[in-house]
């Protein structure tokens, strides 16, 4: 199992075990992370699981690819760190890695 923490706006932990080849966004649906919808279910069509990727795993996790990066234009409050959690597979590469959420989902 890969450790995940996703941090609540609020500032709330969730301490996370994973598994690899799962994404964050599902992680976070299936133990009710508040603050990501994830209205289309992880298909990239509607930027609801927008979170912050902590500076420290930036260069881990990567930059989106260009659809990721389209639908990042319809996020609220995009950073550098943005990026769809839906589109963040874990990995034993990841392990440790931190998210945080934003305020709100656009």
């Amino acid at each position: 199992m890969t450790k995940l923490t996703i941090v609540a706006f609020d500032g709330t932990r969730h301490d996370l075990d994973v598994e690899n080849g799962s994404t964050v966004m599902e992680n976070a649906v299936r133990n009710s992370v508040p603050g990501i919808e994830a209205e289309c279910g992880g298909a990239c069509a509607c930027a609801t699981c927008h979170v912050y990727v902590d500076d420290a795993w930036a260069a881990a996790v990567g930059a989106p690819e260009a659809m990721e990066e389209d639908m990042l234009d319809f996020a609220y409050d995009v950073r550098p760190t943005s990026r769809l959690s839906c589109q963040i597979k874990i990995s034993e590469a990841l392990d440790g890695l931190v998210v945080h959420v934003p305020e709100r989902q656009a």
